[in-house]
């Protein structure tokens, strides 16, 4: 078994191969995690998705662009191939996992947020159904029927699509009222998100997957006590 310091420059490694777009230091790095006795788990969240989650925030400051994330987002993956199959295997993923429906909404084609939010609730275990972007209202209600998923994540990066998130909210807790809804993007706030009747918001792509495991836990609380 690594050391604990050892273990801390594993992760170190990871996260930044995949800062800095570097496939085969993520592959390397990988392979030494699991040699090492590394929790491939923790592997994945405290190194790889942490970097992705570094990457995106450098996206919001303009210091990176499309080509990098992407580049990125392929570091992740090359490393996510090695130590996915051993987190599998240990049956060691998230506490809490379920279904997530994603999209962002009708009249909004920013889907970047959107992009690394689904990438932590892969890394996570979820299963995520993806809707893309500029998503008509009724869709979301359509694929959370058709899929059974409990959490529903809607983003707009635009003050003008954002107003049609309560409709979407209202027509999703029409068709289910136990759904789970979150609601991200730049033009968004926590009280927002209350306003327009949503049980959760994520700030960034790095506390989505904290937040939709809140969610998840409360509402089987609820059923608990039912």
């Amino acid at each position: 078994m690594a050391t604990e310091e050892r273990t801390k420059e594993i992760l170190r490694e990871l996260h930044h191969a995949v800062t800095n777009f570097e496939e085969e230091d993520a592959v390397k790095w990988a392979k030494i995690a699991l040699e090492e006795g590394v929790d491939p788990f923790v592997a994945t969240m405290d190194g790889l998705a942490d970097g992705m989650i570094e990457a995106g925030e450098k996206y919001n400051r303009k210091e990176y662009f499309v080509p990098e994330l992407l580049m990125c987002a392929d570091a992740l993956y090359a490393g996510l191939n090695l130590l996915k199959p051993a987190i599998e295997a240990s049956g060691r993923k998230s506490e809490v996992k379920g279904s997530i429906v994603l999209g962002v909404v009708e009249g909004d084609v920013h889907d970047i947020g959107k992009n690394l939010v689904k990438l932590m609730f892969e890394v996570a275990g979820w299963t995520v159904y993806d809707l893309g972007k500029d998503v008509p209202l009724d869709k979301f209600v359509e694929e959370m029927i058709k899929t059974d998923s409990q959490v529903v994540g809607i983003s707009a990066l635009m003050t003008t699509s954002m107003l049609s998130m309560p409709e979407v909210v209202k027509r999703l807790r029409e068709k289910n009222p136990k759904v789970r809804i979150m609601l991200g993007g730049a033009p968004l706030t926590p009280e927002v998100a209350e306003k327009y009747g949503a049980d959760g918001y994520a700030k960034t792509a790095g506390t989505a997957v904290d937040e939709a495991i809140r969610l998840l836990k409360m509402l089987k609380e609820e059923e608990a006590k039912k």
